[in-house]
């Protein structure tokens, strides 16, 4: 059986030794791939692939962002069947692990992994398994029994934020528009304002300016 792969990562040349390293796999086809968050949602949407490659930190509110669109889309899309998704990240963090699988994700692992072991893991994925690199199964664990790895915030502020928030917050402090936003997040122009009252309530800052330099401080437009 071949399963088609549609991956998403915002770096070119990233993308291209993955499908690189994919091509030599029995039973693996990329289909399809994106490098932003809105090209992601409309090509799987489109192309129902099977399995999802998903970078988790992407401009436009990454992986989380991608897998709530791809929810919100399916009913008009007909999907015949829903993809699954399978993170592909840097990062190992405990946070990013759990708010990705929270968000829909069927597995997550790392990019220091070998080819043969990112098609095994498609492979498995596919079949039903749920599929982590070493030691980031027991930050999920932990995470669903109430042993949560992640350490409490040294930032009230910042942890008050909800993740929808904290996307707009990001995009904001890129120099995004309400427009920009609105699009990226497929959520309309005046949810988007709201969510920007709410944020700067929130943190405390008096204008978007303000705001902006509060992000940086605290490197969130990394």
């Amino acid at each position: 059986m071949t399963y088609r792969v549609f991956l998403v990562d915002d770096h070119g040349v990233f993308r291209s030794g993955v499908k690189a390293e994919l091509a030599r796999e029995a039973g693996i086809d990329v289909t399809g791939e994106a490098g932003t968050v809105a090209d992601a949602v409309r090509g799987i949407l489109t192309s129902g692939p099977d399995v999802v490659l998903l970078d988790v930190h992407m401009p436009g509110g990454g992986a989380v962002a991608v897998l709530r669109g791809v929810s919100d889309g399916a009913p008009r899309a007909r999907l015949a069947k829903p993809p699954v998704f399978l993170a592909l990240s840097v990062s190992d963090a405990a946070e990013d692990v759990i708010a990705t699988i929270r968000a829909g994700a069927r597995g997550y692992v790392t990019k220091t992994i070998s080819g043969s072991e990112l098609a095994d893991a498609v492979r498995r994925v596919a079949e039903g398994d749920a599929v982590f690199s070493p030691r980031l199964a027991g930050f999920v664990l932990d995470s669903f029994t109430g042993r949560s790895p992640v350490p409490e915030a040294l930032d009230p502020e910042l942890d008050s934020l909800t993740p929808r928030e904290l996307e707009v917050l990001r995009l904001l402090a890129r120099g995004y528009t309400y427009r920009e936003i609105a699009e990226d997040l497929f959520i309309s122009i005046k949810t988007v304002e709201t969510h920007a009252s709410n944020v700067l309530r929130k943190t405390q800052q008096s204008n978007r300016n303000a705001l902006t330099r509060w992000a940086h401080t605290r490197h969130l437009t990394d």
